[in-house]
């Protein structure tokens, strides 16, 4: 199984972007995908989640702000990221839920 998360970048406070991760060897749509990030010096975490029904759960730290979907047909899980804040600076990362692939991330950067 391969994980590849992508589109992250340097962003001003305020701002938005999307991250996109594909994969293979694993059909999105029959796992529990969640994102999850790495800040600077803390563990990895579970930020965002979406069940095989497409139900989403999110930390309160990104509620109303963060948002995650799935194409299945791309086998891509989305996360779109909305007024974002130095707060959301770190390495972000997709996998299933509880994670058991860890792929390369990608890394946000919010800063002015």
């Amino acid at each position: 199984v391969q994980l590849q998360a992508s589109g992250g970048g340097l962003v001003q406070p305020g701002g938005s972007l999307r991250l996109a991760c594909t994969g293979s060897g694993i059909i999105f749509s029959r796992n529990f995908m969640g994102w999850y990030r790495q800040a600077p010096g803390k563990q990895r975490i579970l930020i965002a989640g979406i069940t095989i029904g497409g139900n989403t759960n999110y930390v309160d730290s990104v509620k109303g702000r963060f948002t995650i979907s799935r194409d299945n047909a791309k086998n891509t899980v989305y996360l779109q990221m909305n007024n974002l804040t130095q707060d959301d600076t770190a390495v972000y990362y997709c996998n299933p839920v509880p994670a058991r692939f860890w792929g390369q991330g990608t890394l946000v950067t919010v800063s002015s």
